[in-house]
């Protein structure tokens, strides 16, 4: 009775602390040494409980407190992200440190704060950043580039963007570097970005190119699918973009929009009287006669005129951005119409001329159609070699909807349920049966005691009954006869519970009894 007791009282407290135990919850993941030591202090500190896992790179606390600590945590700046950030600087000794040591700290700090940076892209589970920022030599005329290079632990893979996005952020950081110096390489050794000085314009034309086709073939997807049904048409295009950029300067002159600017009139006039005493060719000649009765005059007169005009010029320049669209080409495959038969099975049919040109109507509006510009638009209806399932898959709704229990909602009611169930097993197979027991000596007991009470208590409770009373001899016969019917009774089935158990030892037994001679 004492262990049955015992282990009674231990069950149910185990029962008891397995139920009261708070839910535990993921505090923090792949923490650092640093981290993890930081944070179990200020859990230790507070009292609160947690549990260590793997390794310690995982904190598991309550499920209630998770929040609050986590906001908790952050306001004392935890985690660090196991990197050396601009808190280097906090507890140093500005007064005996050299310019060599400042240097060397300013570097780790950037180099810190980089990794935590990149390491809030998603994706990113662990980086870390190397800076090569050379000093700038004395008569140099030109000074050596930085470089960067960098180590980054993903979760699948990154996108050209989300890499593209990393070289800026680090190259905008760093006075003097340029995106194009920057390496980046992953835990598995793959080179996703080298710091050759690639073109910037050629990868941006890429992305571009891939976007516009990856929108495009989205929007044809959901207007044929809202039509033939989801998953049930295939969609492909395909985009050819210039990336030329030109710049264009033209000039117009227009002759009939003159203008007067300026206007200037100069006119001149002289006038000789007599010439004698010159030296003239009539003077030389022979025969000559002087007119001296008239004076000779010579008289000029000079006018100039000057008249400066504006013509109408008109100068444009035109400069085409890289990235426009040559040519779209789209092929759209549709499924044709499933319908059930008479039978209940699924008979196919193909979609008449008429809805093909439908769809090829709405693909031209939707990707914007020009003819002159030479785009193509197929639409082909082809049996798909799947057929649609027949069973639609309904999500719960209603009373039903509101049951839908997360997977630590379900461990918890499981554990619940062994826990009763032991329970149910240990009250029905142990304590039933001791209960049981300890009933029926009760019984034994109080009947050995009446009939050991002796003929005064049957004397005194006759005159209560009023019924005729049997003589008291008798009585204490019948009594005593009825305990050792059920002693003898209770004797001869334990013997047989013996002889079940143990066949050989009975056996054994009674032929030990046939051997001895009669008494």
């Amino acid at each position: 009775m004492i262990a049955v007791t015992a282990a009674l009282i231990g069950f149910f407290a185990f029962v008891i602390m397995r139920v009261t135990t708070p839910q535990m919850t993921t505090l923090f993941t792949d923490l650092s040494v640093e981290d993890s030591s930081s944070i179990i202090k200020d859990l230790e500190r507070q009292g609160i409980q947690f549990e260590l896992r793997n390794e310690g790179t995982i904190i598991m606390v309550p499920k209630d407190k998770v929040t609050r600590l986590r906001m908790k945590l952050a306001e004392g700046g935890l985690p660090k992200g196991g990197g050396v950030g601009y808190e280097v600087f906090d507890k140093s000794d500005a007064l005996g440190t050299t310019s060599f040591v400042q240097n060397i700290n300013h570097l780790r700090a950037l180099e810190g704060e980089l990794a935590r940076t990149i390491r809030a892209i998603d994706r990113i589970q662990a980086a870390r950043v190397h800076l090569v920022l050379p000093e700038r030599p004395l008569f140099a005329r030109e000074a050596p580039e930085p470089s960067a290079s960098i180590v980054v632990r993903v979760r699948g893979s990154l996108e050209a963007q989300q890499i593209r996005a990393i070289r800026h952020l680090v190259a905008s950081a760093v006075n003097g570097l340029k995106p194009q110096r920057v390496s980046i390489v992953d835990e598995a050794g793959q080179l996703l970005a080298d710091g050759a000085a690639t073109d910037p314009e050629q990868a941006l034309g890429d992305e571009r190119r891939t976007a516009f086709e990856k929108r495009m073939r989205k929007q044809v997807e959901d207007i044929v699918s809202s039509v033939v049904g989801s998953g049930r048409a295939r969609v492909q295009l395909s985009a050819d973009f210039d990336f030329n950029k030109i710049t264009q300067t033209s000039d117009k002159f227009d002759p009939e929009g003159r203008v007067l600017r300026s206007s200037q009139t100069r006119e001149e006039q002289s006038m000789t009287a007599d010439n004698n005493g010159q030296v003239t060719v009539n003077n030389e000649l022979p025969g000559n006669q002087q007119n001296s009765g008239v004076p000779a005059k010579d008289q000029s007169k000079k006018s100039e005129e000057t008249n400066n005009y504006e013509i109408s010029r008109t100068t444009k320049t035109e400069v085409t951005e890289a990235g426009r669209v040559n040519r779209i080409s789209v092929a759209v495959l549709v499924d044709g119409i499933y319908t059930k038969n008479d039978k209940g099975e699924l008979t196919y049919t193909d979609r008449t001329k008429e809805q093909l040109d439908r769809i090829a109507t709405l693909v031209r509006s939707a990707i914007g159609f020009d003819q002159k510009r030479g785009d193509q638009v197929e639409v082909v209806n082809l049996r798909f070699a799947d057929a649609p399932s027949t069973a639609p898959i309904t999500e719960p709704s209603g009373f039903l909807g509101m049951l839908q229990f997360t997977k630590d909602d379900v461990m918890y009611f499981v554990e619940l349920g062994v826990m009763m169930l032991l329970g149910l097993v240990v009250l029905f197979m142990v304590i039933r049966p001791l209960v049981k027991r300890i009933l029926a000596s009760d019984e034994v007991a109080a009947a050995i005691s009446g009939v050991l009470a002796g003929p005064a208590a049957s004397d005194e409770a006759a005159p209560a009954s009023g019924q005729p009373l049997l003589p008291s001899g008798t009585a204490s016969a019948i009594d005593v006869a009825t305990i050792q019917g059920q002693v003898h009774a209770q004797s001869v089935h334990r013997v047989g519970e013996l002889a079940e158990r143990n066949p050989n030892e009975t056996v054994a037994i009674i032929r030990q009894w046939l051997t001895e001679p009669a008494k």
